[in-house]
């Protein structure tokens, strides 16, 4: 595999779905609906026989669960062109975005007042970073599982900012991160994003990895300014009309 697609796994392998299962080097994962990420075909790799079939396989994968079909994959690579060319289309309609930028950079050295890293998410952290206090099974799986450290900082005694990160190998994987909208301009999101990086930094990460929606222009400025700069990119595809029956019904 290319640098590309292992980035790609370090990143499946920090926000893990509930159900995974192989199709030769392809991953097919069910959340229950909660993110692209883990309710999409991680389309990377060799998936061991044609790409239609496997495209169908995905289908079926998808339909069995019950989630719209989706494959996520390199963007301007081979296999991108071969998912055209079987009748797939970019899945314009998804919610986040359906093109992402995979952002990479050295671990920051700064302070952080009021910030700390917990190791369980708190009913604040999950009102910030998913707007509810209890969070559906899936939820928890995906954001619990691995190693994983929650990212708070606390102004006029609330939690006003919020970040989840994951170490895997020597990456820090950063995700969910938010600040409430009433501490919103005060770099609360900077302040959290640096404690977490020296909690990465602790646990042997040495650089971090996030992913973020190409329209997402004031988190992409934000990671710039932290040092980040763009790896790649990924696209999420989905069937056009016709082409993906469901041979469950």
């Amino acid at each position: 595999m290319n640098s590309r697609e292992k980035l790609e796994i370090v990143c499946a392998k920090a926000w893990q779905a509930v159900v995974e299962e192989p199709l030769g080097e392809w991953t097919l994962r069910w959340a229950d609906g909660f993110t692209g990420r883990a309710n999409s075909a991680l389309a990377v790799g060799d998936p061991g026989r044609p790409v239609p079939d496997a495209l169908e396989a995905a289908c079926d994968f998808a339909h069995a669960r019950g989630i719209p079909p989706a494959v996520q994959v390199l963007e301007d690579s081979q296999l991108e062109r071969e998912v055209a060319a079987a009748g797939w289309r970019e899945q314009v309609e998804h919610a986040a975005g359906y093109r992402v930028s995979v952002l990479t950079g050295l671990l920051p050295s700064a302070p952080s007042p009021g910030a700390e890293v917990l190791d369980q998410a708190t009913p604040e952290w999950w009102d910030l970073t998913e707007n509810t206090t209890t969070p559906s099974s899936a939820q928890r799986h995906v954001v619990t599982t691995g190693k994983v450290g929650y990212g708070v900082v606390l102004a006029d005694g609330v939690t006003a900012g919020a970040v989840r990160g994951a170490i895997v190998d020597d990456w820090l994987h950063v995700a969910r991160l938010a600040v409430a909208p009433e501490f919103r301009r005060r770099g609360l999101a900077t302040t959290v994003l640096n404690a977490l990086a020296g909690w990465g930094r602790a646990h042997g990460a040495d650089k971090w990895v996030l992913q973020v929606a190409v329209s997402n222009a004031g988190a992409l400025a934000l990671y710039s300014a932290l040092g980040c700069s763009e790896h790649h990119r990924y696209r999420y595809w989905g069937p056009a009309p016709r082409t993906c029956e469901d041979r469950q019904s």
